[in-house]
């Protein structure tokens, strides 16, 4: 029988997990930051589309917050903490501020389609490196792009032509 408490936590070497966690963190921070704004951006649109760019902040919400928490996990089981507290995020994410206040839909959808797009900068970077780094995590990022870039799509969308 094996004695787990001995066991490493990982099968993963440690130079896998860091250059993981390197790269997925970005990922965490990015994807948690567009929750927060998200929400905001969420309460604070007006406009003839309201119910519908309303309602689908709130799908992308809660689709950040699933794949921010799958890069965290990839992390956590390599055996690596996250720090993804609110002032980490706020110090370390690329995906700028969102203005203040009550905002109609164009301007909202404009503002928040910026942050996703410097949210997928961090993500491609993520895919990219991850090839020759862990296959496994770069499936997890290239999950993540996927996903967000189909709610960035749908999003724009909104106040295309």
């Amino acid at each position: 029988m094996t004695d787990l408490t001995t066991v490493s936590s990982t099968s993963v070497s440690p130079d896998v997990a860091a250059g993981v966690a390197q790269f997925l963190s970005p990922v965490v921070i990015d994807l948690t930051a567009l929750v927060v704004n998200g929400k905001q951006a969420h309460w604070h649109v007006r406009g003839a589309n309201f119910v519908g760019v309303h309602e689908l902040l709130d799908t992308i919400v809660e689709h950040a917050q699933d794949w921010a928490d799958s890069a965290a996990e990839r992390i956590v089981a390599l055996g690596l903490p996250v720090d993804a507290r609110l002032a980490t995020v706020a110090a370390k994410t690329t995906t700028g501020e969102l203005t203040a206040g009550f905002q109609q839909s164009a301007t909202t959808i404009a503002e928040f389609v910026a942050q996703i797009d410097a949210a997928l900068t961090s993500i491609k970077t993520a895919v990219d490196e991850l090839d020759s780094i862990d296959l496994t995590s770069q499936d997890v990022a290239i999950e993540i792009a996927r996903g967000l870039e189909k709610d960035r799509w749908f999003l724009v969308a909104h106040v295309s032509k």
